[in-house]
C-alpha cells in the first residue's frame, strides 16, 4: 500500500471519530433549555387602561398646604412661612400649622372646620389678645390642642369640654382666668412648662375636677409651693426648675397612682421621712436640691436621683428599715454624685435592695466646695447571666444622666 493510501485511511478514521463526538455532545450541559422558551405574546386589550394610577388632588385643599390622598382628613401646612391660617376644608380632622409665622386666631379661622380633632399651632407667634374669644370652644370634637412655643401671656379660655391633651409649654403665661380650667373634665395631659406661673395663679383652680388627668408638667416656672388639689388619677408630675422648698406631710396621700415624680433643681432641704411612701412610685428625681439626709424608699421604686445635694451619709436603715424576703425592694439605680459623701454606701444595701445594679458616686464635694473622689466612682453589679469581661465599655456621665429618664412630653 502506497503512502497516499495510508494517509487516506488515517483521515477517514479521524473524521469518523470527530463525527461521533458531535453526535454525543449534549447541549444542555452548556445552555439552559429554558433560555429558548420565550414568554407568551402580549395581547393588548383596548378596553383596559394600562397607565399608572392617578390620585386626584383634593380640590378643596388650601394651595399653601398638602392634603395627601392617603390621609383624606388631614391637612399639612407646617413650615410654610404662613402669616395667617388658610382655608380649611370641612372634612379636616387633623390640622398641622406648626413652624410658621401665624400671629392671630380669628373667628373665621375654623368657620367651616367643625370636625377638627387635632390642631397643632406650635412654634408660631400667637399672642393671647389676638385669639378671638371662644374660637376654640366652638370646636366640640377637638381632642388635642398644641399651642406650645408661642407668645401667649394668658391661659386660653374658654376651651371645649372634650379636650384631652393641651400643650402650652414655652410661652409667657402669667395670667389664668378664675374659671379657665373648670370645664376641662376630660383632660389627660396638661403641659405648662417654661412659663411665668406663680403660686397665686394656681390657688382655687379646679385641678381636682380633672378626674382623667394623668400627667401635668409645671417645670421651669416660678412656683414656691406644691400645686394644690391635684386629682387622684395623676401618674406623672413634673415640677423641676422651680423654687419649691417644702412638701406638706400628707401632700401625696391622695396621689397613690403616682408613678414618676420629678422635683430636681428646687430648694428642698428637709422633707418628711416617709413622704414618698407611694405603692406605685417607680422613678423619683430629687437631684440639685439641698437635702441633707436620706428618706424612706418605697418598695416599687426603681430609679432614685439625689445627685448634687448636701448628703453626708446614706443611712441604709432609713432607706430600708426592715427586710421582707417575700417582698423585696425593687431599687436598681441610684445617682449620688456631687454630695458630701466620704465613703461608699454600706454593702448592707444589697441585702435590702437585691436588684441593685448601679450606684453612681462620681465626684463628691468637701465643705469648701472642692471636688473629691471616692475610691469607687461607679459601682456596677452584673445581673445573673451577664459576664463581667475586661472589654466592657464604660458609659459616659452624660449617658448615665439620660438613663431611664422620661421627658416632659413623654406621655
Amino acid at each position: 500500500m502506497d503512502v497516499l493510501s495510508q494517509l487516506s485511511i488515517i483521515f477517514f478514521l479521524l473524521g469518523t471519530e470527530m463525527q461521533c463526538q458531535y453526535e454525543n455532545y449534549e447541549l444542555e450541559e452548556d445552555y439552559d433549555q429554558e433560555a429558548d422558551a420565550y414568554p407568551p405574546t402580549f395581547h393588548f386589550n383596548p378596553n383596559v387602561d394600562y397607565r399608572a394610577p392617578y390620585f386626584q388632588y383634593p380640590a378643596d385643599c388650601a394651595r399653601e398646604c398638602f392634603c395627601p390622598p392617603a390621609l383624606p382628613r388631614s391637612m399639612f401646612c407646617d413650615n410654610r412661612k404662613l402669616k395667617t391660617i388658610p382655608n380649611i376644608p370641612s372634612r379636616t380632622e387633623q390640622l398641622n400649622l406648626q413652624f410658621n409665622e401665624i400671629e392671630a386666631v380669628t373667628t373665621t379661622s375654623f368657620l367651616n372646620a367643625t370636625s377638627l380633632k387635632e390642631i397643632d399651632l406650635s412654634h408660631n407667634k400667637i399672642k393671647s389678645h389676638k385669639i378671638d374669644y371662644g374660637v376654640f370652644a366652638k370646636l366640640s370634637n377637638l381632642q388635642q390642642l398644641h399651642l406650645d412655643h408661642n407668645n401667649l401671656e394668658e391661659f386660653p379660655f374658654p376651651l371645649p369640654n372634650g379636650l384631652e391633651r393641651l400643650l402650652l409649654g414655652y410661652n409667657e403665661i402669667s395670667r389664668v382666668h378664675v374659671h379657665a380650667m373648670d370645664g376641662l373634665i376630660n383632660l389627660t395631659m396638661l403641659d405648662l412648662c417654661n412659663n411665668q406661673l406663680h403660686d397665686s395663679l394656681l390657688k382655687g383652680k379646679s385641678f381636682s375636677n380633672m378626674k382623667k388627668l394623668m400627667q401635668i408638667n409645671l417645670c421651669n416656672n416660678k412656683l414656691h409651693s406644691m400645686p394644690p388639689d391635684l386629682p387622684s388619677s395623676l401618674m406623672y408630675l413634673s415640677l423641676e426648675n422651680n423654687s419649691i422648698s417644702f412638701i406638706p406631710k400628707n401632700y401625696f396621700q391622695g396621689l397613690q397612682k403616682l408613678a414618676a415624680l420629678r422635683m430636681s433643681h428646687n430648694n428642698l432641704q428637709d422633707i418628711p421621712y416617709d413622704i414618698f411612701n407611694l405603692s406605685n412610685l417607680v422613678e423619683l428625681n430629687l437631684g440639685h436640691n439641698k437635702l441633707k439626709q436620706a428618706f424612706y424608699i418605697p418598695r416599687n421604686l426603681e430609679h432614685l436621683y439625689i445627685e448634687d445635694n448636701e448628703i453626708e451619709n446614706v443611712n441604709i436603715t432609713l432607706l430600708c428599715p426592715s427586710i421582707d424576703p417575700l417582698h423585696y425592694h425593687h431599687l436598681t439605680y441610684i445617682r449620688l454624685e456631687k454630695n458630701r459623701l466620704k465613703a461608699p454606701i454600706s454593702t448592707y444595701v444589697f441585702f435590702c435592695f437585691p436588684h441593685m445594679h448601679t450606684i453612681y458616686y462620681g465626684e463628691q464635694k468637701n465643705l469648701a466646695g472642692e471636688a473629691i473622689h471616692l475610691k469607687t466612682q461607679v459601682f456596677r453589679r452584673f445581673q445573673e447571666g451577664e459576664e463581667d469581661d475586661n472589654d466592657h465599655e464604660e458609659r459616659s456621665e452624660q449617658e448615665e444622666m439620660e438613663d431611664d429618664e422620661f421627658g416632659p412630653y413623654s406621655y
